[in-house]
């Protein structure tokens, strides 16, 4: 057994596909499928349910997860604490964070991390916030900036509040509603919507609203750019953080939409946005205090 076949293992639980998984490692599905089949022979038992089309882990896989995920995670932190520990000026921080913060506060806080420790290299990757979980339980980040609504309630987790930040509906100018003053529920289904991950709460709010079993989004996209060219060249309605849109908004290039009777966390659409780490697990020193920079630009700009 060794470290490979655990992130083998976990990556095999994340995506419930041999294909998948493999593709994620960056090797060919049968070497991978032999890495796990020379797993389950050391420990004697079937590590996998592979009559189950999910693949989930037989109970016993259960246990090697939950074992795997603390072995692989505490090597990624020994080697990045042993390599920070001469004054914090060597190493390297891997991070997430979701597109709002990724375009307001975090280069805020890397600029000035950078000035203080420039010893220390910083990589992150903008996603969702469900696509940065998963990032988080493969290791491959050690923690994430984004909204925090999925993860406050799961002990799994350990999650750290930042300033809450509005959001909007808008839409192009010259748009059917652009020349309503107040609006209503009805008029934001009769209209394509254009925007990120929407989190379960205000999806099921959304999808009682209209009527439907689930609601979806018909353009959905992280990246804001492509969301707002989709709104300006068709009669879709967008939403995103308000400090997205602000520059649009002066420009003329957008318009604000007014609602008369949504629910209160659709109408505010305040982001909840803050830091998610894995719970139990002890953050390396550098991460520590890239957190404490990024807080404290967070309390600035709030």
């Amino acid at each position: 057994m060794d470290l490979r076949q655990l992130r083998y293992i976990i990556a095999l639980n994340d995506y419930r596909s041999f294909v998948r998984a493999a593709d994620a490692m960056g090797i060919t599905q049968p070497a991978f499928s032999r890495s796990i089949q020379n797993l389950e022979q050391e420990f004697g038992c079937q590590l996998v349910d592979r009559a189950d089309k999910a693949l989930r882990p037989t109970p016993e896989g259960e246990v090697l997860l939950a074992h795997a995920r603390q072995l692989v995670q505490g090597a990624a932190q020994l080697a990045s604490e042993v390599s920070q520990m001469t004054k914090l000026d060597a190493g390297q921080v891997r991070f997430g964070c979701g597109p709002s913060p990724a375009a307001t506060v975090v280069p805020r806080a890397l600029a000035r991390f950078h000035r203080q420790r420039p010893g220390i290299a910083l990589h992150f990757q903008v996603d969702n916030w469900e696509r940065l979980g998963r990032a988080l339980n493969r290791d491959e980040i050690e923690f994430f900036i984004a909204d925090i609504r999925q993860f406050e309630a799961d002990p799994n987790y350990h999650t750290q509040p930042l300033a809450q930040r509005g959001g909007l509906f808008f839409c192009r100018p010259g748009h059917p509603l652009a020349s309503k003053s107040a609006l209503t529920s009805h008029d934001l289904f009769a209209y394509p919507l254009a925007c990120g991950l929407i989190p379960p709460g205000v999806r099921k709010v959304m999808a009682n609203l209209s009527g439907r079993q689930d609601f979806t989004a018909h353009f959905q996209s992280e990246y804001f750019p492509a969301l707002l060219e989709i709104v300006r060249e068709s009669d879709a309605i967008g939403l995103s953080a308000e400090h997205n849109c602000a520059a649009a908004l002066e420009r003329g290039d957008i318009q604000r939409l007014n609602w008369r009777n949504l629910p209160p966390n659709l109408s505010s659409l305040r982001a909840h946005c803050g830091v998610v780490s894995r719970a139990g697990f002890r953050l390396s020193p550098g991460a520590r205090a890239f957190i404490e920079t990024l807080v404290a630009i967070d309390a600035e700009v709030a």
